[in-house]
């Protein structure tokens, strides 16, 4: 049984007790024929072969209360775009599949590049990114949900305790992001304990109480992906390309709804997907390249707020946060004892010294470039400057889903 015990400056909903699955889902298709959801999947072509992909269609086809699946796939050839189409069919729901390197969605963010609309490069944030267009020009729905398509053991049940508080009027709140404890028999979730928890609170030791860092270091699980919010604030907000899209993607709901408005849910008793290497002397691969675009993002966020950060904060922010992190570990390692988990010290003190590589790496970027590269354009905007863009997106994706 979870606790209730509530932290931080945001709402929090355990799990408690033995939730009625049948009644949640209920509730869900009342509140839905008036509040419908969209729902995003970004998907790897190679996640098709995969059996976490095929659990999660089998799961989604006992979900009534779902209007509209919008799959965005990554990079794929024509061969492997129809394949997917031919996937995803089995879904009873109203389903598309975006092709976000086809030549005709290629060509409509060439349009905007031209116009001075950035749109990013590609990958996941963009992807997402596109999602959002086709679903904000069509139909109206009032929530679009996300999740990635890699959770082992997934259950129907996440997507309703991630749209519920959404969803729900009694509720009402505008965002709502989902945690979970990554555990089997030992700790994962790397990036999460061993990079952003010490890091927040790093720079918290360092420049005291900012409302930013007070409100990040509330999420329980800061870097998870999946998430549901108010349609009108998905078309306000902007999003990166890069590893940051969990960070920014706080940071621009930070910015555009009130903290009372916000919420996080706990979504799964066990909860897993695929690893990534450390990479600890390639800082282009594995969780090496993640920690540097979400040390980035973090910086550049504070960068916004007005935080001025010299040469000299770095330095003391790279010393604040060893110290930190290797605290953590000696905290990590102490919860795996009392639980009787496996636990690799010197696994956790590289994966600390391959985080502090990424902070003093992106801290370098930051102090060249403190700029970098902008986000890609709310959808706002780009509909302010583009008259009829909505349906152009709806007529490519329509017309490439026959």
């Amino acid at each position: 049984m979870g606790d209730f015990y509530q932290t931080g400056v945001i709402a929090n909903f355990h799990k408690m007790g033995k939730p009625v699955l049948q009644s949640i889902d209920a509730q869900m298709e009342a509140c839905t024929r008036e509040r419908p959801i969209a729902l995003v999947l970004p998907s790897l072509y190679s996640e098709l072969r995969g059996e976490a992909l095929q659990t999660i269609i089998e799961e989604l086809k006992g979900v009534r209360y779902i209007r509209q699946i919008v799959v965005t796939l990554g990079p794929a050839s024509i061969e492997e775009f129809t394949h997917a189409k031919e996937y995803f069919s089995a879904l009873p729901q109203e389903t598309k599949v975006i092709w976000n390197n086809g030549p005709a969605l290629t060509e409509l963010c060439g349009d905007m590049e031209s116009r001075g609309l950035h749109t990013g490069e590609p990958g996941k944030g963009k992807s997402v990114w596109m999602a959002l267009g086709y679903i904000l020009g069509g139909p109206a729905v009032h929530a679009i949900a996300l999740h990635d398509c890699d959770i082992v053991g997934y259950e129907k049940s996440l997507l309703a305790r991630l749209c519920y508080p959404v969803v729900n009027p009694n509720l009402d709140y505008d965002f709502c992001k989902g945690f979970y404890t990554r555990v089997t028999d030992r700790m994962h979730g790397r990036v999460t304990r061993l990079l952003m928890t010490p890091l927040i609170r790093s720079l918290q030791k360092i420049l005291g109480h900012l409302p930013i860092l007070t409100f990040f270091d509330s999420f329980r699980y800061i870097l998870a992906g999946e998430f549901s919010m108010d349609a009108s604030l998905a078309r306000i907000s902007r999003v990166p390309g890069d590893w940051g899209l969990e960070v920014e993607v706080l940071a621009e709901v930070y910015r555009n709804t009130a903290l009372r408005r916000i919420c996080q849910v706990d979504i799964s008793d066990s909860y897993e997907h695929k690893h990534q290497e450390l990479s600890r002397s390639d800082p282009a691969k594995g969780l090496h390249k993640m920690a540097v675009d979400i040390c980035k993002s973090l910086l550049r966020t504070l960068r916004s707020e007005g935080i001025i950060l010299p040469e000299r904060f770095f330095k003391t922010l790279i010393a604040t946060y060893v110290k930190t992190g290797q605290e953590m570990v000696k905290r990590y390692e102490d919860d795996a004892a009392v639980n009787s988990l496996e636990f690799d010290r010197h696994q956790e003190v590289l994966a600390v010294e391959t985080f502090t590589a990424a902070i003093k790496e992106a801290s370098d970027v930051i102090l060249g470039d403190p700029v970098g590269s902008p986000l890609i354009e709310s959808w706002d905007r780009i509909a302010a400057a583009i008259p009829g863009i909505f349906d152009r997106i709806r007529a490519i994706v329509d017309e490439e889903n026959k």
